[in-house]
């Protein structure tokens, strides 16, 4: 087909649709990079098919530019998947306000600061599109880890200082599958095209749990941290050998 360096690739993917195979199966809806829908693997890399211009990747004449679906995920139909266990995960970090004050009656607001305002600012500004789930190495070989997506929305309420933040949620983070599989990859940090820094976000929240834990003389879960980080060393060093 035919198309201008500076078109996106989800305009090239409509034209396909509406122009030669009318089956083809893909999400999208904004268009403009704020609903995450329409996001897959573009030239082996994750990212929305509404943001990526053709120039990004390809670049001359008779190039091939290769979709695929996300991964992690099982496919519905051509460009479309399962987030099923996606969304699972999401609700179980509890992702939603759950207020520090029991009784709010009477009370006009919650004052913040603009530097506890900033303590949470990255992660609102994820838009559920799944790419650093599907970007996730851990995930090809521990699938029930809760994955980047959900720490990151759970970290929007933990560093919120109106929310009551960690305790609610240490049943899903403080567990096997919940923070400590991370390996400090990087993949879901480069592939977010919101660029929130994710790993950090990750890392963050681990020190805030061996925090909670130390404060109160009770013991540290980590020992899926602990297993991972011997497992990134071990392979580390058969490499360099």
């Amino acid at each position: 087909m035919e198309v201008n360096p500076t078109d996106r690739v989800l305009d090239a993917i409509i034209d396909v649709k509406r122009n030669q195979d009318g089956s083809l199966g893909f999400r999208r809806s904004c268009a403009h990079g704020v609903c995450g829908s329409d996001a897959m693997i573009i030239n082996g890399k994750e990212g929305l098919a509404c943001k990526t211009l053709v120039q990004d990747v390809a670049s001359g004449d008779g190039d091939v530019v290769k979709l695929i679906p996300l991964n992690h995920q099982a496919v519905q139909r051509d460009l479309m998947v399962d987030q099923t266990d996606f969304f699972k995960k999401y609700r179980d970090v509890k992702p939603f306000f759950i207020p520090a004050v029991d009784d709010l009656q009477g009370e006009a607001e919650q004052p913040q600061t603009v530097e506890e305002r900033d303590a949470f600012d990255d992660p609102t500004k994820c838009i559920l599109c799944s790419a650093c789930y599907s970007a996730c190495p851990v995930l090809d070989k521990k699938p029930d880890f809760i994955g980047p997506a959900a720490i990151v929305q759970a970290a929007r309420f933990v560093n919120d200082s109106r929310d009551k933040g960690l305790e609610p949620r240490l049943s899903v983070l403080d567990s096997p599958d919940g923070v400590w599989p991370c390996e400090n990859n990087f993949k879901c940090t480069e592939v977010c095209p919101r660029e929130i820094p994710i790993t950090k976000l990750i890392n963050q929240t681990k020190r805030q749990i061996k925090a909670y834990r130390k404060e109160r003389g009770e013991s540290i879960n980590d020992d899926g941290q602990d297993a991972a980080q011997k497992a990134a060393r071990k392979a580390a060093r058969e490499k360099s050998n």
